[in-house]
This record gives C-alpha cells, sequence and structure tokens, in this order.
C-alpha cells in the first residue's frame, strides 16, 4: 500500500480469484503480535441491493496508492492551537489535548464513509509512554506499529473561533446536521463503552482534534494570513485486516470456508457477546459487515452505533434497529428482550457465511442472481430458511442453527451455545491466519491480472 506499512498493515479489498483450502488439522502456533484498529459499518434498516448480492468491503484495494496525508507536525504535548469546536463540546471529557498529527504520521487512506476517511497510520515510538490524557484514551500494546485513524472534517471556523459564515451556506454546511448525528453517535459509543475492556471487541481507544495552522507562527500571524481554519476529529481505533463480509465475497469465487473456520469465527463472536451480556449490554446490529479480523486471526465486534445498556432485571426494550435480514424477528413485533436478540443475528451470520447470501434475501426471480428483492418484514420467517447443500454440514452446526433461531424465550444464551458440539469443533487460530493469507493472496493476484 503506503510506503511504510508495516506487511498486516497493507489491507485489500475482497476481489476474484481462485484459491484451495487450508489445513484445517495445523496446530495453532504462537500468536504473533498485531496492530490494532477498525472500520466502521453504518446499520441501516434498509439495506442496498448491492450490500445484499456482493460483500461491500471495508477497505479500498491500494492498486493506486495514496500519498499520505499532509499534516503539521509539533511537539505531541503541546495544546491544541485554539478552542475546542463547538460541533466537539459534547464529547470534551473525551477527547485527547495532545496533537495527533505528531502521535500518528504515514497516513494512508483505506476506507471512506459517509463521515469522514479511515487511514492505517504510524503510531510515534513515544506514545506508549505518554500518560492517559483523556477518559478515552487506551494504551497502544507494546510492538503495535500501526493503528487505524478515522478522520472527520468539521465545518471551518473563523481564527476567532466562531463559526464562519460561509460554511452554512456551503454544500459542506448543509451536512452539518448528519455531523451533529454522528457526533451524539460517538458520544453514545463513547459513554456505554468507557469502562468496556474485551480481547473479541473493537472499541475506540482514542480522540484527538487536529487543527491545521502553522505552528510556527502566532494566532495573530494565523489570524492574518488564513480566512479559516481547517479541523477534523481524529478518532484512534485498532488496525484491522478485513472483515467477515469479505471473506464470504471470496468465497464465491473459490476461497475453502470450512465448517471449523466457521465455528471458529462464532466462538470469537459469542465470547465477546458473553461478556457484554454480563455488563448487561446488547449489541443489536451483529452482522458480517461489524465482525472483523485482525491480523491474527481473532474476530471482534465493531460498531456500538446500536448498542443498548439495559437494566439488570428489566432488559425490555422497543426498536428494531439494525439490518433487517440479521434481525432478529421479535424486533419488528413490539417490546423484546434485548439480550436475545444477538444470538438470533449470529444464526443469521453463521447461514449467510455457509451460503454466502444473508438469510431471507431471495433472488427476485430463478433466473435472477444478481437483483434481490427486499421483502416487507411481516414476510421474514421466525424460522432460517433450508440450507442449499445441508448433507455439507454436520449436524452440531445444523443443531446450531437451530438453537439460535427458536423463540426468544427458550433462545440460549452465548455461554451455553460456546458449549454447543459446533463450537466445540472450531479449528486453531492458526488455521484462521492462513486463510488469511490465502485471501491476501487472492486479491494480490486479481491485482496483477488487472494491471497486465
Amino acid at each position: 500500500m503506503g510506503k511504510g506499512l508495516a506487511p498486516e498493515a497493507k489491507l485489500l479489498v475482497s476481489r476474484t480469484g481462485t484459491f484451495g483450502g487450508v489445513d484445517v488439522e495445523s496446530e495453532d502456533e504462537a500468536e504473533p503480535p498485531y496492530a490494532r484498529s477498525v472500520t466502521s459499518s453504518k446499520a441501516s434498516t434498509t439495506p442496498s441491493l448491492r450490500s445484499v448480492a456482493s460483500s461491500q468491503s471495508q477497505f479500498r484495494s491500494p492498486a493506486a496508492p495514496l500519498p499520505p496525508l499532509p499534516v503539521e507536525g509539533q511537539d505531541p504535548s503541546s495544546p491544541r492551537p485554539d478552542a475546542l469546536h463547538p460541533l466537539l463540546a459534547p464529547l470534551h471529557g473525551f477527547i485527547s489535548p495532545l496533537d495527533p498529527s505528531a502521535l500518528f504520521t504515514e497516513l494512508v487512506e483505506i476506507a471512506e464513509g459517509e463521515s469522514g476517511s479511515v487511514y492505517a497510520a504510524r503510531a510515534s515510538a513515544e506514545f506508549p509512554s505518554m500518560k492517559q490524557s483523556s477518559a478515552l484514551e487506551r494504551p497502544i500494546p507494546a510492538g503495535t506499529s500501526h493503528v487505524a485513524i478515522k478522520r472527520i472534517q468539521l465545518p471551518p471556523l473563523l481564527p476567532s473561533g466562531s463559526p464562519s459564515s460561509s460554511a452554512t451556506e456551503s454544500p459542506a454546511g448543509a451536512d452539518e446536521s448528519l455531523l451533529h448525528i454522528k457526533i451524539s453517535s460517538l458520544l453514545h459509543e463513547l459513554t456505554l463503552l468507557r469502562s468496556v475492556e474485551h480481547e473479541h471487541l473493537l472499541l475506540l481507544d482514542g480522540a484527538y482534534v487536529h487543527t491545521s495552522v502553522n505552528a510556527d507562527e502566532s494566532p495573530e500571524e494565523n489570524a492574518s494570513k488564513a480566512a479559516t481554519l481547517d479541523t477534523s476529529l481524529w478518532i484512534r481505533m485498532e488496525l484491522m485486516e478485513r472483515s467477515l463480509a469479505d471473506v464470504i465475497a471470496l468465497v464465491a469465487q473459490g476461497l475453502a470456508l470450512q465448517e471449523r473456520m466457521v465455528a471458529r469465527f462464532t466462538s470469537d463472536v459469542l465470547l465477546g457477546l458473553e461478556y457484554l451480556q454480563k455488563q448487561h449490554i446488547a449489541h443489536r446490529d451483529v452482522r458480517s459487515d461489524n465482525l472483523l479480523l485482525n491480523a491474527a486471526g481473532v474476530v471482534k465486534l465493531a460498531d456500538f452505533s446500536n448498542a443498548i445498556r439495559v437494566p439488570e432485571n428489566a432488559p425490555i426494550v422497543t426498536g428494531a434497529v439494525g439490518v433487517i435480514y440479521w434481525q432478529a424477528p421479535e424486533m419488528r413485533a413490539g417490546p423484546y428482550d434485548a439480550l436475545k436478540v444477538d444470538v438470533w443475528s449470529v444464526g443469521a451470520t453463521v447461514w449467510e457465511l455457509a451460503e454466502t447470501v444473508p438469510p431471507f434475501s431471495m433472488p427476485a426471480s430463478p433466473d435472477s442472481q444478481a437483483v434481490f428483492s427486499v421483502p416487507s418484514s411481516k414476510q421474514f420467517g421466525v424460522q432460517w430458511p433450508p440450507l442449499s447443500h445441508p448433507e455439507h454440514y454436520s449436524r452440531g452446526f445444523r443443531e446450531f442453527l437451530r438453537l439460535c433461531g427458536v423463540e426468544a424465550a427458550t433462545r440460549p444464551s452465548p455461554t451455553e451455545l460456546l458449549n454447543s458440539q459446533f463450537i466445540r469443533n472450531a479449528c486453531g487460530r492458526a488455521v484462521i491466519r492462513q486463510l488469511l493469507s490465502q485471501c491476501r493472496a487472492m486479491e494480490e493476484a486479481m491485482l496483477a491480472r488487472e494491471n497486465e
């Protein structure tokens, strides 16, 4: 990708190709240190046709490497050059006073979304020795060279700190309401997860504000030379390699995804959900796009924008959230137990890993495999569609799916499912790392063919 990126930070979009399976009997080996990061998948109740027909990659192909993002380096301990942007006032207690452009360098864009781009960035060698500077900031694990940075551009301010009058008249100003929504969502996640920590959860590890001014000049000199100041919010996360949706996209092109691998993915998800339920937190948007793999082959739950903490003895809530294909049916029928819906979504994701499309996303016609109909919520069943090749899967696999799809009142907990035969037969972590290597090889082969 970009110059200076470690091998584990060279992220590729899922592409077509042909590759064989891996040895599921491989012995697990010592886990290598891995970078920390994420990409964000925005939840919606109505998915696009493209998201049903094929995987939406979290990461963009580096076929045309982007230049590093220009930033003005300065002493990391220097305070922000101006007052906090008014839009960020709700996040005040979570934002570090440190300058992120000095902490994170060699930024290379790897994904873009509605509210901002995601970059792979090299972490400063000084960072691990610095003290925590905000309520959010988590340390970077030893041996980590790269992190992910989500950069959210804010409307420009006048040097005095007041909003620019031109901002409200520009297209960017018209999007300010969307920024308010994004900031509110971030505040929700940060508040909900400030005391949460688990190997299988992808959290927001730090928040910083970068204002592009000349550090060698005084505020008065900057004010005389610039009509506006360029300000952005930087969110630090662990650098992940790909989503399960990306893996699924390669299955149709020849990648062999075996049952024991699916069991390892599922085990990781259940461990994360088990921890969340002990904290009385429901994720409510478990799906392949929100399940990310790092370079060590560990799956982590991402995007907590729809998550909710419920009282210990009162888990009943209302309101359907998430994407309908992975959505528990009781969410569309009135009040529901928030701590039960994630297990249904796990089952939907396991079904998707077997079939390469989400459950209930049936073709519009028998002759059409590209255009999918989006049925109304009432048309969605309360049982999984039959597997196209049930004989390819073990009795334990089929029983696991059945358990995930039973009525909420009798649906097992993540802890109970971790003891199922399907999960107990999961492959070792080394097998998943080998699978990731094959994904990269397939993508690189495709890039090479495109460049011929």
